[in-house]
């Protein structure tokens, strides 16, 4: 019976074992633009920037699947926020039902990386083998699973991190705190034609 890799396998149930911390990713967010943890965006701009249906959101909402840890929609009228992670895992989730993985499998990747902080989640490749997902954090673990004949298809979390980090500051966020909204970066015609308002008035 051949030796089993040493990647995480995550559809086991309640597994107890330690990963070691690994050393965070240099360069993945400049200074001014690490995730704000009380900064949240609403529904519909989350389901643009993870690429998903709001049907999607609003089912995935309902069944616990993908949260918003920000604030969530309590009576008619309320707005849910999700954080910058909660659209991480969005987008994960997108790409893992895109390529075949079921819910349920997808279910117990979702609680795991919940688990995990941002910049944890910079260090973590995620492999499938169309049913079963792996949590790999080191070069060796890839290559043992990839040797074993597990890995089809992997998901690198920090490119996802990456995408997501450029596209999210074209959306406007709110503050879960009360403090001063993040207004979206004015688009280049709508700003020369506001200009020219003013001069002209």
């Amino acid at each position: 019976m051949s030796e089993q890799p040493r990647q995480e396998q995550l559809d086991l149930a309640d597994h107890a074992t330690a990963v070691p911390e690994a050393p965070v990713q240099p360069g993945l967010f400049p200074d001014d633009s690490v995730p704000d943890e009380l900064v949240g965006y609403r529904g519909p701009s989350a389901c643009q920037i993870a690429g998903i249906t709001y049907r999607q959101l609003d089912y995935w909402a309902r069944t616990s699947l993908v949260v918003p840890s920000i604030r969530s929609a309590a009576g008619s009228g309320s707005q849910r926020l999700y954080s910058f992670k909660d659209i991480l895992v969005l987008k994960i989730v997108k790409r893992l039902l895109d390529t075949g993985i079921s819910l349920h499998n997808i279910r117990v990747a979702v609680d795991h990386l919940r688990q995990r902080g941002v910049q944890d989640l910079a260090n973590i490749t995620l492999f499938s083998d169309g049913t079963t997902v792996y949590e790999c954090t080191s070069a060796e673990e890839v290559v043992d699973l990839l040797q074993g004949g597990q890995g089809v298809f992997g998901i690198a979390v920090s490119g996802a991190m990456r995408e997501l980090t450029g596209v999210i500051a074209d959306f406007p966020g709110e503050r879960a705190d009360g403090g001063e909204s993040i207004a979206a970066p004015e688009d280049e015609l709508a700003s020369r034609r506001k200009h020219r308002d003013r001069k002209i008035g």
